[in-house]
């Protein structure tokens, strides 16, 4: 009997997720856990391990029940995962050495100010690793466990300690241990590596005090790294594919060739156009980061990010008090016609890609006698398309410098994405289509793609691509004027929120 289902788990930073796929794309069985958010000190953000694996193994086995299918019935798991978050641990013991540091963890920006004031640093890890130095990345983030658990430095030189991101942690949990790996979408969050070779950067390693025998092995992202330890699920399975979860999106939406773009449509959003194989750092304030690899040659990706999209619906819901639900706000925005000339500029946290202000706040702007919080609710929606606009203008133009094709259509995924009135918009603001497929888990359904790849259910990303579906497209609607004009009242409005 061939074995036509593939596992995939998605391990998020909030919750862990197992989705049992069918080969033709239809979810069979899925199941879900939140696992504890621990902040230790303002600007820090932690998790434990430990408690991680426990969730991804209990859900995995949850959804394997669910779907009434065997071990011996998966062709292979796919992992996909939170990207940059960090785990150290001991080998001989499998412990880790401390909890893992987040993506979102600011604790490095010291030691990130002393490598930008370090004379070529910042210029060699952009031409190297597509990159700017920031605490976002996991280099910085070792570098702190090294230098803060107690006798980490020399326990590393004794080979005695691993290094890994969340998929490299729970690959060794599902080895039992054998395989220490990583894939190169993942390695190449960690600003220590040369994603132009696919190797692990020597002169970087030197730059960060960080040894290389606590690395994981680096691979293409569909590759079989392993079995899983037969005690877990009555059977060994192939682990055949390892993503970070936005290059994972990339390839579950089936953008697999140069100009094609997903944007995710989350508490943030992440956008990502596919670059080729030609690599360029981005003269327009975005990184240049591998996509997910299915073979030897390297690939790339446009990647630009959004600090607050979907979150901004929470602040109308919990600070605002402006509704009760977030699904209340669809329903509230379009009681009124358009937004009034009220501009909402989210800028909570400051400004993300391609503005980068870290000082920007939140401003709205354009109120009169009649605005109401209607007004202001679709001011706040509208926010998100005009930011995902702002970094796809951007995009196209790296796009242009490195000879990429002109976007013909974006491809949407994310919890907004079902609001049909952004969908809208956003497609009326960029002047080309939106497309939001039928599949909308597609971070998960990148993984199970990749794995099956890698173990031959799929012949190729041909049968992949032909197995995309639309479940509907948005055509623009607005003249190009009007939504250039639209664009500079939303430039105008930063302006002001980014003003000293």
């Amino acid at each position: 009997m061939p074995r036509d289902h593939l596992l995939a788990l998605d391990q998020g930073t909030s919750s862990s997720r197992a989705i049992v796929f069918h080969r033709d794309g239809r979810i069979v069985a899925s199941a879900q856990r939140e696992f504890t958010q621990h902040f230790p000190q303002p600007g820090w953000v932690e998790h434990d391990a430990d408690e991680i694996w426990d969730s991804q193994l209990a859900v995995a086995r949850e959804a394997l029940a669910a779907s009434g299918l065997q071990a011996q019935d998966i062709a292979a798991i796919g992992i996909t995962n939170q990207r940059e978050t960090t785990v150290l641990w001991d080998r001989a013991t499998s412990r880790p050495v401390h909890r893992a540091i987040v993506w979102q963890d600011r604790r490095t920006e010291p030691l990130c100010a002393q490598l930008r004031a370090q004379p070529g640093a910042l210029d060699l890890i952009r031409a190297d690793t597509g990159l700017v130095i920031d605490p976002y990345f996991s280099g910085t983030k070792l570098r702190w466990l090294l230098d803060h658990v107690n006798g980490a430095h020399i326990a590393a030189a004794k080979g005695r300690l691993a290094f890994g991101t969340v998929d490299s942690w729970l690959l060794w949990k599902l080895t039992g241990g054998r395989v220490h790996a990583t894939d190169v979408s993942n390695a190449a969050r960690t600003m220590m590596f040369d994603v132009r070779h696919n190797v692990w950067d020597h002169e970087l390693l030197k730059l960060l005090h960080v040894p290389d025998s606590v690395l994981p092995e680096v691979h293409p992202s569909a590759h079989v790294f392993g079995e899983t330890d037969a005690a877990l699920f009555g059977a060994p399975i192939p682990i055949a594919a390892l993503a970070g979860d936005q290059q994972s999106a990339l390839f579950g939406q089936a953008c697999f060739t140069p100009g094609l773009a997903k944007n995710t449509y989350g508490t943030g959003c992440f956008l990502l156009m596919h670059a080729g194989g030609h690599f360029r750092p981005s003269a327009h304030g975005l990184l240049t980061t591998s996509a997910a690899q299915t073979g030897p040659t390297p690939e790339f990706a446009l990647e630009g990010s959004v600090f607050i999209g979907g979150a901004v619906v929470q602040w109308l819901r919990d600070g605002l008090k402006a509704i009760q639900r977030s699904t209340d706000v669809q329903g509230l925005a379009a009681s009124v016609a358009d937004s009034g000339g009220v501009m909402f500029v989210p800028a909570f946290t400051g400004m993300g890609a391609p503005y980068w202000n870290a000082d920007a706040r939140g401003a709205i702007v354009g109120l009169t006698r009649g605005s109401t919080v209607a007004h202001i609710a679709r001011a706040a929606v509208e926010s998100i398309a005009f930011q995902s606009a702002a970094l796809l203008q951007a995009m196209q133009a790296d796009a242009r410098a490195m000879g990429v094709a002109e976007l013909t259509e974006l491809r949407v995924d994310g919890g907004a994405s079902v609001n049909d009135d952004l969908m809208q918009f956003q497609a009326d603001l960029l002047g080309v289509p939106v497309a939001r497929p039928k599949v909308v888990e597609t971070t998960a359904l990148g993984a199970a793609y990749l794995a099956g790849l890698a173990t031959g259910v799929y012949a190729g990303r041909d049968e992949l691509a032909a197995q995309w579906r639309v479940e509907r497209r948005f055509e623009p609607a607005m003249g190009r004027d009007e939504a250039a004009a639209r664009m500079a009242q939303w430039e105008r409005a930063v302006r002001q929120a980014t003003a000293p």
